[in-house]
């Protein structure tokens, strides 16, 4: 098995650190994380997924194309499923989330599950909220979820449409 790759990418959340194996994406978090000596910087491995990441900052991208390559349990990777269907501006209470795979009742292990997603923003556990409305558990900092879950209903593309606006006015 070849080492894994990284790079960084500076983004209005903090620098990100993006790690591939060659079979696919395996972490995007706020640096900070330790990275063993045997992984190769490579900018050009991680290009794809660093473009993504500048559309979506941008307010161009509402959607990532990617391989994971996460090492979940069966449970984790059905929660990281789930998540990835939350559309893009919206938000999933974590029952509502164990409901859809299946777990009714399970809402503190999704939650346990959420916070241990490897794929910050891809993998948008940010839009995961507790059921009460209110913005719940975020391992990399409640600011940060406010940040993105304000980011993404600013450029929610409906809202963006002339004739949705002209429709919304009548």
């Amino acid at each position: 098995m070849k080492p894994l790759t990284y790079d960084w990418l500076e983004t209005p959340v903090g620098r990100l650190s993006i790690v591939c194996s060659e079979v696919g994406l395996r972490s995007v978090a706020i640096a900070g994380s330790a990275f063993d000596p045997s992984w190769i910087h490579s900018p050009r491995a991680i290009e794809p997924i660093r473009r993504q990441l500048e559309e979506y900052f941008a307010g161009e991208r509402t959607g990532f194309d990617f391989v994971r390559d996460t090492d979940g349990t069966a449970f984790q990777e059905s929660v990281w499923s789930a998540l990835i269907r939350i559309p893009h501006g919206t938000t999933a209470s974590y029952g509502e989330i164990a409901a859809r795979i299946g777990k009714p009742g399970s809402s503190r292990a999704v939650g346990t599950a959420n916070g241990a997603n490897p794929l910050l923003i891809l993998v948008p556990c940010h839009r995961v909220i507790g059921s009460d409305g209110r913005l719940a558990g975020f391992s990399s900092g409640l600011h940060v979820k406010r940040w993105l879950l304000d980011h993404e209903m600013s450029f929610r593309p409906i809202l963006h449409s002339k004739a949705a606006r002209d429709t919304a006015a009548a």
